[in-house]
């Protein structure tokens, strides 16, 4: 399914900017940046729950906000998009 994964990080302070980070270096383990702090995320239930549980242990809950947002299996014709940096297939190859 696919997962869209935001946060915001307070980066006030250096344990923030630290903070915003790790999340960060997190999110790309499990998907595609598509915006500063925007992922589309191809996963199953388990890994939503690890991804989840990772981000959860990093953020301060007092500053910072996570959001996670479940398009499931059928996204191709619920996400559009407009403008620079075209769109990705998820679930085409990966050419390196």
């Amino acid at each position: 399914m696919l997962v869209l994964i935001t946060y915001d990080v307070n980066t006030q302070t250096p344990e923030g900017r630290k903070r915003l980070r790790q999340v960060a270096k997190q999110c790309v383990n499990y998907g595609q940046r598509v915006q500063n702090s925007v992922f589309e995320c191809i996963l199953d239930a388990a890994q939503l729950r690890q991804v989840q549980n990772i981000l959860e242990k990093i953020i301060d809950k007092e500053t910072d906000s996570l959001r996670f947002y479940t398009l499931g299996n059928h996204y191709q014709h619920k996400v559009e998009h407009f403008g620079a940096k075209p769109s990705v297939d998820l679930d085409g190859p990966l050419l390196l």
